[in-house]
């Protein structure tokens, strides 16, 4: 099967929907299909060299005042490609502006496209402009309506679609690599240097903007015997430096790095109201490490309220301090959590979600023949 991805963000980008579409890509190869990603160029190209398959770049700018997301200019070249590369199928990773023109190089070329709705857009629309929910809808509407097939990471997400007038749709989660990602990487010498006098290590890992939400920890860390661990960066960074007195902000950390800093943990926090999946929720399951979460988006599928973690009401800095100090005084719970969460994930590897989007792929091609046909 000959596949080309359309996606709006792609390594060395570091977010959910470049995640997984280099996830996909690389199962795509593995099971012996030929992938092709179209992306917005970014700096330098050593992160296209180490990809699982050919990466085509359209022009791109900065989005004003958070560069690190960069949004594709109109041109010729993802048609060229989609048509070059004698796609079966198009899948559309998170479309909204590339994605949107993958779209309709699908439709003019005649070819089936599988939409993946993966980023809560009128949620960021709502946070960064007060406005402009309805027009974001109108587009996701409008892309999703269009493609053969709709995919939602959680139930909450495809409930989202289908209250906006997307009809039908499919669930899609994430997997998480239970081998990078596991409870034997705790590391004691880790611990010492984050928490030198032996307090609980709570940490945040993802992005450090004003959708995160990030500022709801200033009361953990006010917390007696509690270090606040953050990782990741992003324009809010100098403003929760001031925020959350006593963090300890490490940037931007990835790979085996980053699972030692997972299973080095107590409590992994998370804070962001407008997560259609969150993996990182999903990657501290896999690392033994009990969850606090807004019961908001893809954590309602991911944490099993008082079994892996704890769910808090979204935008409540009050109730993030609370599950955290209720879990700092009980260890047992700690680990008792923290297994179950392990347990959990550990048949969601990405091999056995990318088969199953394999088989939606196979499933829109018999569609489309079945048509044909009739």
């Amino acid at each position: 099967m000959r596949v080309v991805i359309v996606t709006e963000s792609f390594p060395p980008d570091v977010n959910g929907v470049a995640h997984c579409a280099f996830q996909t890509a690389r199962h795509l190869v593995d099971r012996g299909h030929t992938p092709l990603v179209v992306a917005p160029a970014t700096t330098g190209t050593a992160a296209d060299e180490r990809a699982p398959c050919p990466v085509v770049r359209v022009p791109s700018l900065p989005l004003p005042g958070y560069p690190q997301v960069r949004v594709a200019l109109p041109g010729r070249r993802l048609a060229a490609a989609i048509a070059g590369h004698r796609a079966d199928v198009v899948h559309l990773a998170g479309p909204f502006v590339l994605g949107v023109r993958g779209m309709a190089a699908a439709a003019r070329l005649g070819l089936p496209a599988v939409a993946v709705y993966q980023t809560d857009l009128a949620g960021y629309a709502r946070t960064y402009l007060g406005a402009g929910e309805a027009a974001a809808w109108r587009r996701i509407r409008a892309v999703h309506t269009a493609a053969d097939l709709t995919l939602a990471p959680s139930g909450a997400a495809l409930r989202d679609l289908q209250a906006h007038g997307v009809p039908g749709g499919e669930l899609w989660p994430r997997g998480v690599d239970t081998a990078r990602f596991r409870p034997g990487l705790r590391d004691a010498e880790l611990r010492r240097a984050l928490a030198p006098n032996g307090e609980l290590v709570v940490g945040y890992v993802g992005r450090l903007a004003p959708e995160k939400q990030v500022e709801l920890l200033s009361g953990v860390c006010a917390l007696s015997g509690v270090r606040v661990v953050v990782v990741g960066d992003g324009p809010s960074r100098p403003g929760l430096e001031q925020t959350l007195p006593g963090a300890v902000f490490l940037g931007r950390r990835t790979g085996d790095e980053l699972a030692r800093i997972f299973a080095s943990l107590d409590v992994f926090v998370h804070t962001g109201p407008f997560e259609t999946f969150c993996q990182t929720v999903q990657e501290a399951m896999a690392s033994g490490v009990p969850v606090v979460a807004p019961a908001a988006g893809g954590p309602l599928d991911l944490v099993a309220h008082g079994r892996t973690g704890l769910l808090v009401p979204p935008r409540d800095a009050a109730a993030v301090r609370d599950a955290v100090w209720s879990l700092a005084a009980d260890p047992g719970l700690r680990d008792a959590y923290g297994a179950a969460g392990r347990a959990a994930v550990e048949g969601r590897t990405w091999a056995a979600v990318g088969d199953q989007l394999i088989g939606y792929y196979t499933d829109v091609l018999a569609g489309r023949r079945t048509a044909v046909a009739a």
